[in-house]
C-alpha cells in the first residue's frame, strides 16, 4: 500500500523537460498581452488594429503551421523542438532591436506573431511525441500532471509579476525576457542527454501529406467526437473573451485590476481539477470522467450573459469562470492521456500539429464572426448566444459511439502517488488566452 502511494521517479531526462517548460511558460505569462501593449503604447494603434493582431497572427500561423506535422513526423523530435525555441527566441528579439532603431511597425508585430505562433505549433506536436518516447506509460499521468500544476502556477503568478515589470520597464523588455525563457528551454532540452529513439523512415511508410493528421482524426471513431467536441467548445468559449472585456471594462465600469482579478483568482480551479482528474480516472474510468466533465465544462459560460456591475456582478464574474476551469481541468488532462494512447507512434506530430491548427483556426474565425455579432444584437446577447450553443455541444461527443470505443481501447493506466493531475489540452491552452481578445 505504502509503495502504491508513492511518488512516481520519473528520471533525470523527464526532469530536464519538466524544467525547460517551466522556464519558458513563465516566461510566456510574464510578457502576457505585451504585444497588444506595445500596439497601443508604442505605435498608437487603435482597437481595430489590436484586434486584427489578436485574431490574424494565430489564423495565419495556424495555416502555416498546416505542413509542419508531417515535416516532423520523420525527423527526430528533441531537435525539432530546440529549432523551435531558437526562432521564437529570434523572432521575438527583433522587437527589442527593432524598437531601439525606432523602425518597430505594426507590419513586424503582425509577422512575428504568425512566425511565433506556428513555431509554437510545431513545439507543442514534437513535444508530445518526445514525452510519450521519455515517459512509460504508466507514469504519464503524473508526468502530465507535473506540467499542468507548473502552467496554472504560472497563469497566477506570471501576470501580476509582468505588469508591474511593464510599469517600470514597458513592455518591449519583457518581450526580451520571454525570447530569453525560449534560449533556456533550449537549453534544457539539450541538457535531456542520452539516445532518443530514431523516428519513423519515410520508406517505411507511404509519402506524408498535408491532411494526413485530420484524415487520421476523422478516421478514428474514438478521437473523431473527442477532436470535433473539443475545437468547438474551445472556439466559442474563446469569443466571450473580447466581448466580456468590452461589457466589464466599459459600461459595466470595472476597473482595469478587477478585470485582471476576474480571471486570476479562478485559476486556482485549475490546480484543483487537475488533481482531481488523477483521483477520478481511477475510481470511475477515463470513459464516465470525459464524458461527465465534458458536459459540466460546458455548462457555465451562459452566466456570463447575465453579469452586472458592482461587487456582485465581479463575484459572478469569478464563480462562472472558476467552475469553468475546474471542469476543464478535469475533462482536458484526461483527454490529453487518452490521446496520446491512442495514437500510433509515428502519427503522433502529425495528429496533434492537425488537432492544433483546427483549434487556433476555429478559434479564429468564430473569434471574428462573433465580433460581427455582437455589433448587431450587442455583446450581452453575442455571450448568451454563445452560451446557449455550448449547451448543445456535448451532443458531438457521440456518446453510443464514443462508449463502443472505448470499450475496446485499452485502458489509462493506474497510477498511484498524490502528485497533480494528467496533462492539459488545447482547451487549456485557449482558455489561458481568454484575455487576448
Amino acid at each position: 500500500m505504502a509503495k502504491a502511494q508513492a511518488k512516481p521517479a520519473l528520471g533525470r531526462e523527464f526532469r530536464w523537460l519538466w524544467a525547460a517548460y517551466t522556464v519558458s511558460i513563465l516566461g510566456t505569462w510574464l510578457a502576457f498581452d505585451a504585444f497588444a501593449l506595445i500596439a497601443v503604447l508604442a505605435l498608437d494603434t487603435g482597437p481595430a488594429g489590436v484586434s486584427a493582431l489578436a485574431a490574424i497572427g494565430p489564423a495565419v500561423a495556424a495555416v502555416v503551421a498546416v505542413p509542419l506535422g508531417p515535416w516532423m513526423e520523420f525527423r527526430y523530435k528533441r531537435p525539432v523542438m530546440i529549432g523551435m525555441d531558437v526562432v521564437r527566441c529570434v523572432a521575438l528579439l527583433t522587437i527589442p532591436l527593432a524598437y531601439a532603431l525606432d523602425v518597430l511597425s505594426f507590419a513586424q508585430l503582425l509577422v512575428v506573431s504568425v512566425v511565433v505562433g506556428a513555431a509554437d505549433i510545431a513545439f507543442t506536436a514534437a513535444s508530445g511525441a518526445t514525452l510519450k518516447a521519455l515517459v512509460p506509460s504508466d507514469q504519464l499521468l503524473a508526468a502530465n500532471g507535473r506540467f499542468e500544476s507548473t502552467m496554472w502556477t504560472a497563469t497566477l503568478v506570471g501576470p501580476p509579476l509582468g505588469g508591474a515589470a511593464v510599469g517600470m520597464f514597458g513592455p518591449v523588455l519583457t518581450v526580451a525576457a520571454n525570447a530569453v525563457s525560449f534560449l533556456l528551454s533550449a537549453l534544457g532540452i539539450r541538457a535531456i542527454g542520452g539516445s532518443e529513439a530514431a523516428p519513423a523512415r519515410k520508406q517505411d511508410h507511404p509519402p506524408a501529406r498535408l491532411g494526413d493528421g485530420f484524415r487520421f482524426l476523422l478516421g478514428h471513431r474514438e478521437l473523431r467526437p473527442l477532436f470535433l467536441n473539443t475545437v468547438l467548445v474551445n472556439a466559442l468559449i474563446m469569443t466571450s473573451a473580447p466581448l466580456l472585456a468590452v461589457l466589464m471594462l466599459g459600461p459595466l465600469g470595472f476597473a482595469p485590476w478587477q478585470y485582471g482579478l476576474a480571471f486570476a483568482v479562478p485559476c486556482l480551479g485549475g490546480l484543483l481539477g487537475s488533481r482531481l482528474a488523477r483521483r477520478l480516472v481511477p475510481r470511475y474510468g477515463e470513459q464516465r470522467v470525459l464524458l461527465v466533465a465534458g458536459v459540466l465544462r460546458v455548462c457555465w459560460p451562459v452566466g456570463l450573459a447575465f453579469v452586472h456591475s458592482g461587487t456582485s456582478g465581479l463575484v459572478l464574474v469569478m464563480v462562472v469562470e472558476f467552475g469553468l476551469i475546474t471542469c476543464a481541468a478535469v475533462y482536458s488532462p484526461v483527454l490529453a492521456t487518452r490521446r496520446l494512447a491512442a495514437l500510433p507512434t509515428d502519427h503522433v506530430s502529425r495528429v496533434l500539429a492537425a488537432w492544433s491548427v483546427a483549434s487556433k483556426g476555429t478559434t479564429a474565425v468564430l473569434t471574428a464572426a462573433w465580433g460581427l455579432l455582437a455589433a448587431v444584437i450587442g455583446p450581452r446577447e453575442a455571450l448568451g448566444v454563445s452560451g446557449v450553443l455550448l449547451l448543445a455541444t456535448p451532443l458531438l461527443l457521440g456518446w453510443g459511439r464514443l462508449r463502443r470505443a472505448f470499450s475496446s481501447a485499452p485502458p489509462l493506466p493506474e497510477t498511484g502517488g498524490s502528485a497533480p493531475g494528467p496533462p492539459a489540452s488545447e482547451l487549456r491552452s485557449d482558455l489561458l488566452k481568454r484575455r487576448r481578445g
